[in-house]
């Protein structure tokens, strides 16, 4: 019987969104699977490349020239046939090739270099297991190529009798633990215990200890710990047949140490409850309906989250839960493990590779059910998906900055399309595009706008920084914000300050002749570390020594300028001497689980003041925190984005609801040099629907989202004139293709023209209607491939967060 697999190539120089047909072997035939990696033969040289399996046929149009697949990589689909048909929207809609949207689907192990074993499992008859595994605890994958075992290997692994080992680079892919296993009877261990010297006490302990075992198997950890036997008397065991060791799986767990306390469901409010009703309404009808919750802080979000969840699990269904990278905090697994236990999969990018790749395979194996993670974990392999909830959606970092250049909430709708299920979109200050599309009813708005526990929102007062220059105060603290920070520490009540920039000074400047060092691969200034002692630029990495001299004009008058968390701790510590302060920033939170340590610490109440950058301003929850300072709301507010405004409200009106979330009431100090901007204003009230109406009119007026979509093209190059000359050709391109109600904003330089040594310039394109220019887009992907071979990298971002 013929055999034909259409096959998506990873060929990195000539990517395509065609697939091209293969032949299958007569012994992968019984084996291969659409959604499989396998390896095929692509040119007329000898070069083998990597592919998926897309569809199986019976025939090709073009038989003569067909090639032959050289191997498989895996004995079950990686991707299944929901993940293949996203793929392909994925690629429509993001302007990507889908082999790229394939391996952004796949944990990192499996994206990487490794090796392959195939391990039997203990069911599998011991006549097989020699047969194939000829005594060994495993055999390569080579070797099962070589022996032409794969058909064989495929019954097997269906049945559940042997599972796949990757060996990624110089580490295994899952641990394992020897499991030890008595192979006597009671009695026959009684009869060779007595037949033992009276010397041989530790045989004989090893004989009581197998007795005690019954059939169970035990951990050789167990039986050191317990019963003080080593490793050698366990060999020696195994020599004299009394027992078998094996090496059986165990799944990395990093929150095993976590100290997890099980919680069941709270009594929800009247506002909860309505939500819940509605959301859980959709999954009995397999309705396919998106849901805006729009809760104020503190409003019981999660609550409503988990019971949701619940209700999917008792219709047998699955659940998806995305939670932005810097919110997925401790508190945030501790609460979903505590409802769910193990049928729990976290999956976020602290983890390690092997640490993901064993959530995921839980998953696979559907040894967990629910899926708690943060934007990739959109691609987890579940089945039957019941609700896919997106807390905090107005978050930037929803929104992939590679390619392929996907939105998590689009991918979830599609996903919840498939599934006709439900999709909750959770915030308290939802995007504007998510807030207009509930206005138009293509989303259903669902509101709670009170605390469940009656408490308040906290207090927002707003303090003018430059009355304070006036008064002398060049400090980083207003008066009255070291007073009430004074006034918290001897309540011993906790304070959150929020500073949105890491570092100690954001650039240096000669006082004589006004030199500032500057990045020499970027047009960028660098910014000073006094933890390192050194100047460093946040867009390249580069790293060089603080200058004690102007390199300009060799002065002496080297002086710092602008304000970053390392800067604020030290002054911190200067004015409140006996303050304990924990930092959090991307400089404090690098090593793995360093997240966790600082939380864990402040939230036992060993330090007094919180400090961090954005990273802090969202998903905590300290009851004892009943101060809220931000240092200098204007950091995010005067960049040249159209979305600053509604960053800057989103960002205090979040870290506002830090405050008074338990008993204690809260207060919030939010310290600007711009105190009558809407923005500081509104967030003052926390009055999103206001600041809603009035951003819409601004969004209205310069024809932006929600009112327009929009496209953002780019092109790189080290040399300046190749990357405009190139933009402009590409403008030209595109032009005929707009039509009355398009724009076209450039060929312009980004707002940061050079970075990592190369040049940088955009078009920004707005359009209501792209049928004739998403074609045209297209082309030009296909077209330009060969361009990054000179050098030149042309992006596409379909939806851009910034046009920065």
């Amino acid at each position: 019987m013929n055999l034909v697999a259409q096959v998506i190539v990873d060929v990195p120089t000539m990517q395509t969104n065609r697939p091209y047909d293969y032949s299958v072997p007569g012994q992968l035939q019984p084996v291969i699977q659409e959604g499989m990696r396998i390896v095929v033969p692509f040119g007329r040289g000898s070069r083998s490349v990597q592919g998926f399996v897309v569809g199986l046929k019976a025939k090709s149009e073009h038989p003569e020239k067909l090639k032959s697949i050289l191997e498989i990589m895996d004995l079950e689909p990686v991707l299944n046939k929901e993940l293949i048909e996203l793929g392909q929207a994925m690629s429509n809609e993001t302007y990507s090739f889908l082999i790229t949207c394939y391996q952004s689907m796949l944990p990192a192990a499996l994206r990487a270099s490794y090796e392959k074993f195939i391990v039997p499992s203990p069911e599998l008859n011991k006549e097989l297991a020699v047969s194939i595994f000829e005594g060994r605890g495993e055999i390569s994958w080579k070797e099962a190529e070589e022996r032409e075992l794969f058909s064989e290997l495929k019954k097997l692994k269906n049945k559940g009798l042997v599972k796949v080992r990757y060996e990624v680079s110089d580490h295994r892919t899952y641990q394992t633990i020897r499991m030890v296993k008595s192979l006597l009877s009671y009695e026959e261990a009684q009869k060779e215990s007595e037949n033992l010297r009276t010397t041989a006490k530790k045989q004989k302990l090893l004989l009581l200890t197998l007795q005690k075992m019954k059939e169970e198997s035990w951990s050789s950890k167990q039986l050191n710990q317990e019963y003080g036997l080593n490793n050698r008397d366990i060999k020696v065991g195994e020599e004299k047949g009394w027992l078998e060791i094996e090496e059986v799986r165990k799944y990395r767990n990093p929150y095993e140490d976590m100290d997890l306390e099980t919680t069941t469901a709270l009594d929800l409010s009247e506002e909860q409850q309505s939500a819940y009703r509605a959301i859980v309404s959709s999954i009995v009808k397999n309705e396919d309906q998106t849901y805006l919750l729009k809760g104020i802080t503190g409003s019981g979000k999660t609550e409503v989250y988990m019971q949701v969840i619940d209700e999917a699990l008792k219709e047998g269904k699955t659940a998806v839960v995305l939670v932005p990278e810097i919110s997925l905090t401790p508190q945030m697994v501790t609460q979903f493990k505590g409802r769910f236990g193990q049928r729990v999969a976290v999956m976020h990018s602290g983890l390690s590779d092997g640490e993901r790749y064993d959530e995921w395979q839980r998953l696979v194996s559907k040894e967990a059910d629910v899926v708690v993670g943060a934007r990739s974990s959109i691609f987890a392999p579940v089945e039957n998906l019941g609700v896919i909830i997106i807390d905090e959606e107005h978050e930037g970092s929803y929104k992939q900055n590679e390619n392929p250049r996907y939105h998590a909430r689009n991918v979830a709708k599609w996903r919840g399309n498939y599934h006709q299920c439900p999709v909750v979109l959770g915030s308290a200050t939802p995007s504007l595009e998510s807030r207009a599309r509930a206005s138009k009813d293509v989303y259903q708005l669902l509101e709670m706008n009170q605390r469940p526990t009656g408490q308040d929102l906290p207090g927002v007062e707003v303090v003018n920084l430059r009355d304070e220059a006036r008064q002398g105060n060049y400090s980083s603290f207003s008066n009255i914000l070291l007073e009430k920070i004074r006034d918290r520490l001897e309540k011993k009540e906790q304070i959150v300050l929020m500073l949105n920039r890491r570092g100690y000074s954001s650039f240096i400047m000669c006082r004589d002749c006004g030199f500032v060092l500057q990045c020499p691969n970027c047009d960028i200034a660098q910014t000073l570390h006094m933890d390192s002692k050194s100047m460093k630029c946040h867009y390249c990495g580069h790293e060089e020594n603080i200058p004690n001299h102007c390199p300009q004009c060799r002065s002496s008058s080297i002086r710092y300028y602008g304000t970053g968390t390392q800067k604020v701790e030290e002054e911190l510590k200067t004015v409140i001497e006996d303050a304990k302060i924990v930092r959090m920033d991307r400089d404090t939170t690098r090593r793995k689980g360093a997240h966790e340590k600082l939380l864990d610490r402040f939230g036992r109440g060993e330090a007094d003041i919180l400090l961090g950058t954005q990273m802090i301003a969202k998903g905590l929850d300290f009851p004892n925190v009943t101060l809220v300072g931000v240092l200098n709301a204007d950091t995010s507010l005067n960049l040249p984005d159209f979305r600053s405004s509604e960053k800057t409200f989103q960002l205090l009106t979040q870290v506002s609801g830090r405050a008074g979330r338990g008993d204690k009431s809260g207060e919030v100090l939010v310290q600007t040099y711009n105190p009558e901007h809407y923005a500081i204003q509104l967030a003052q009230r926390q009055d999103y629907d206001s600041f809603y109406k009035y951003e819409m009119q601004f969004r209205h007026k310069g024809n932006y989202p929600p009112y327009y979509f929009t496209l953002r093209i780019s092109v790189s190059h080290e040399v300046e004139r190749e990357a405009y000359l190139k933009v402009y050709e590409i403008s030209q391109f595109l032009k005929p293709a707009l039509n009355s109600t398009s724009t076209m904003l450039g060929p312009t330089p980004s707002a940061i023209a050079r970075t990592q040594n190369k040049y940088h310039y955009q078009i920004i394109i707005k359009y209501k209607n792209k049928s004739q220019l998403h074609d045209k887009v297209h082309e030009l992907m296909q077209k330009n491939q060969k361009e990054s071979l000179k050098g030149l990298q042309i992006t596409i971002d379909s939806e851009p967060n910034t046009f920065m």
